[in-house]
């Protein structure tokens, strides 16, 4: 612990579809950074972030990590990337270095020395099917997902709830490959099975594809989309006149007006001005993450993974989601729902408290 600095590999999307959020996760993750060594850095030392591209091959990134940390040039990892990626890096750091990962996902980690600061289907999706089919009378689905680990196990933690549930069906599932550029056959598809709603796990501009060619098909009158991830850059690059009846779940939006999250809200106003990327749930979950990384090695004292999970046990503090806890591995946040109006994600609900 002789360094000066504490160094980060801080993995967020700069290519792939993901790439539309990569903008607001680095700059959530510098205010994060800014916020923490303001604060005395942590055990003492300066928090640095050193960006890794997220967005390309899961074999890639996990490469260039354990270079990174096989060399000494960084002491832990963070950031919000897909769970293909998560998957590879996870093996390769677990023993060696702390691993936030920040991306909502499809629950089930459990490799030591990672920690999950992301929404898991259990508190995000399934209550958000369930007010739909109370609110809306939303009871039927076409599930239209990349075809990749998260979308295919959400969509079977859907698929089991729903067997379980006299009021909600899933009538058909179609999964793509990541980057896909023509949706008209997953359009047709849920035209084709007559569901009154689809469930979108779809990643970045692949959601915004998907978006457009539901609009131009008309079926935004007669079909809500519902989606875990759908934030408010993604809502913009659809474009206000393919949002009608569009909902997202999720711990944080940047309208959510709740004490904590308008003053986060101003705090990134105030340190990025007017050209700041568009501040969305996505990138505020890598403040997260590197808040959660800093407070665990903080309360820890040191960065060994037996330090570290007992850390976790215990820990609770506030952020722009409100006061969140660790129990195990994951953190636990409120989840809400919002409802696209235009170009604005509106909060309409608070599905867990």
């Amino acid at each position: 612990m002789a360094r000066d600095t504490f160094d980060v590999a801080f993995v967020v999307p700069r290519s792939g579809p993901a790439a539309i959020v990569g903008p607001s996760c680095e700059a959530c993750g510098l205010l994060a950074a800014d916020e923490v060594n303001a604060d005395g850095g942590v055990l003492g030392r300066e928090l640095r972030l050193r960006v890794v591209d997220g967005g390309r091959s899961p074999r890639t990134v996990a490469g260039e990590i354990d270079r990174l940390i096989t060399a000494g040039t960084v002491e832990a990892v963070t950031g919000w990337h897909i769970s293909a990626v998560r998957q590879q890096v996870a093996p390769i750091v677990s023993g060696r270095a702390p691993y936030v990962y920040s991306a909502l996902y499809e629950g089930g980690e459990r490799t030591p020395g990672v920690f999950l600061a992301g929404e898991t289907p259990e508190r995000q999706l399934l209550p958000a099917l369930r007010w739909m089919a109370q609110e809306r009378g939303v009871r039927t689905w076409c599930v239209v997902g990349d075809d990749y680990v998260w979308p295919l196990v959400s969509a079977a933690v859907a698929r089991r709830y729903a067997h379980r549930c006299a009021d909600i069906r899933i009538l058909d599932e179609v999964f793509v490959p990541l980057g896909t550029q023509d949706f008209t056959a997953a359009v047709g598809r849920v035209e084709r099975s007559g569901a009154d709603g689809v469930l979108m796990l779809l990643v970045g501009s692949d959601a915004v594809r998907f978006n457009r060619a539901f609009a131009a098909a008309g079926l935004d009158s007669a079909c809500v989309r519902l989606s875990p991830l759908m934030e408010e850059n993604m809502v913009l690059a659809t474009g206000a006149d393919a949002t009608r009846e569009l909902y997202a779940a999720a711990g944080f939006f940047e309208a959510l007006a709740t004490a904590s999250g308008l003053d986060f809200s101003r705090r990134y106003a105030a340190r990025f001005g007017v050209q700041a990327p568009v501040l969305g749930s996505l990138g505020e979950s890598c403040y997260e993450g590197v808040l959660l990384l800093a407070r665990l090695v903080e309360r820890a004292g040191g960065l060994g993974q037996a330090e570290l999970g007992p850390a976790a046990e215990t820990l609770a503090y506030d952020s722009p989601r409100g006061t969140v806890r660790m129990a195990g591995n994951h953190l636990m946040q409120s989840v809400y729902l919002a409802r696209a109006d235009g170009l604005e994600l509106d909060v309409v609900a608070q599905l867990v408290p």
